[in-house]
């Protein structure tokens, strides 16, 4: 018989605190898959509702699948947490587009009738596990020309991005991402930021006399509030003898986690469960991968032709900010302005953190609580980048759109 397909939606989602990455990092001795449970923990306290057992799958991205990032952590993570062992869950790696893929992945199941209800989200331990670990490239791709080596590190293709594009220079990106910061200061003074995070217990090891101590994880720590265009000016630029990219206009290294509820429409509200929004339609894209930061320009495009809409139906955006470069290049292609109120609202990546295959659950929570607030905006946005010449779009519309 034919199927018809159903409405998704995301329930709800949650995440970690952000931390740096090393060994001065708040999570340096804390496991990769204890930041997913208590993730996952916490979206069945807030959602009580919800019977564990009506959990029909768990998905789980992480970059670097080894170690306490490895082991299919879908399952082991669900158990950890506490689901019944009724309930499956499986590992997933689209690099730092992981959440978001878990997330589209599973709402293709829930829309097809595989699911009713889904666990998905990511986790980077990136201080355990830093980018390319255990990786061995084929040399093909340099050898016989398929790529340029500097497609094998993120914050080259970056450059080549400024090369590509002149008039995107290191100004414009420095005050792009001291807008950042500052709307992300902005963001947790008006306790936007704090009512998604999970506190993390912490154990510290005092690398002075050696003692060991428990703490609470609370806020992002990459954040640097008071950041100023005069001191991002005199930064170094690590990927190019005076290059354009400094750690002022990157996310830097970090480790985290995130976990949303994603469900078929009809089941949530049957259960009493929150429709936060409601998804329209996505699209991955590839381009070429010396341009990784590129890849929205194409998934976006592709994502809003399947939706029947244009760019200027959307009225949010949530850009991932892997680098300062990657969201100008997409604001100019679609002729948005730098400062456009719609983008961002928050502060993005280059304040709170990107801990790669997390960070997509943390831009839908964000656009979520935006959505709960502007009920005049119909729909919105999260794009990122992806490594290796990719591209994510996901379309949402607000359940609390009051134009209809």
């Amino acid at each position: 018989m034919p199927r018809t397909a159903r409405d998704v939606v995301f329930v709800d989602g949650v995440r970690t605190p952000f931390g740096k990455a090393g060994p001065k990092g708040i999570y340096h001795e804390t496991r990769a898959d204890d930041l997913v449970v208590k993730c996952i923990r916490e979206l069945l306290r807030r959602n009580p509702d919800l019977e564990p057992a009506r959990v029909d799958e768990v998905a789980v991205a992480a970059t670097t699948q080894i170690g306490d990032q490895g082991l299919t952590l879908g399952r082991t993570a669900g158990i950890l947490a506490g689901l019944p062992q009724s309930v499956p869950g499986y590992s997933i790696d689209r690099m730092c587009a992981g959440a978001m893929t878990a997330v589209t992945t599973v709402a293709g199941g829930i829309a097809f009738g595989a699911y009713d209800i889904a666990v998905a989200g990511g986790v980077e331990h990136m201080g355990r596990h830093p980018m390319g670990e255990g990786v061995d490239p084929n040399p093909r791709f340099v050898s016989e020309k398929l790529v340029d080596e500097s497609a094998l590190v993120m914050g080259m293709t970056a450059e080549n991005i400024h090369d590509r594009f002149p008039q995107l220079t290191k100004e414009r990106a420095d005050r792009y991402g001291v807008r950042s910061q500052e709307k992300a200061a902005k963001a947790y003074a008006d306790n936007k930021i704090q009512q998604d995070l999970v506190p993390i217990a912490v154990r510290r090891t005092n690398p002075e006399t050696g003692e060991t101590g428990w703490g609470l994880a609370t806020v992002d720590e990459p954040m640097r509030p008071g950041t100023t265009l005069e001191a991002l000016a005199g930064l170094k630029t690590p990927f190019r003898v005076h290059g354009r990219v400094t750690p002022g206009t990157s996310s830097g290294l970090n480790d985290g986690a995130t976990a949303s509820l994603i469900a078929a429409e009809d089941v949530a509200r049957e259960l009493g469960l929150p429709v936060k929004m409601r998804l329209v339609s996505y699209a991955f894209a590839g381009v070429e991968p010396e341009l990784m930061g590129l890849g929205p320009i194409p998934s976006t495009q592709k994502a809003l032709a399947k939706a029947g809409l244009s760019i200027d139906d959307i009225g949010l955006f949530e850009l991932n900010e892997a680098y300062a470069v990657q969201v100008l290049s997409f604001l100019d292609h679609f002729g948005i302005d730098d400062d456009d109120p719609r983008v961002n609202q928050w502060g993005g990546a280059i304040a709170f953190g990107h801990p790669l295959a997390s960070s997509g659950v943390r831009l839908m929570n964000q656009l979520a609580r935006q959505f709960e607030e502007q009920p005049e905006v119909r729909y919105g946005i999260t794009s990122m980048c992806v490594g290796f010449g990719m591209g994510g779009t996901v379309i949402w519309e607000n359940p609390h759109w009051e134009g209809k």
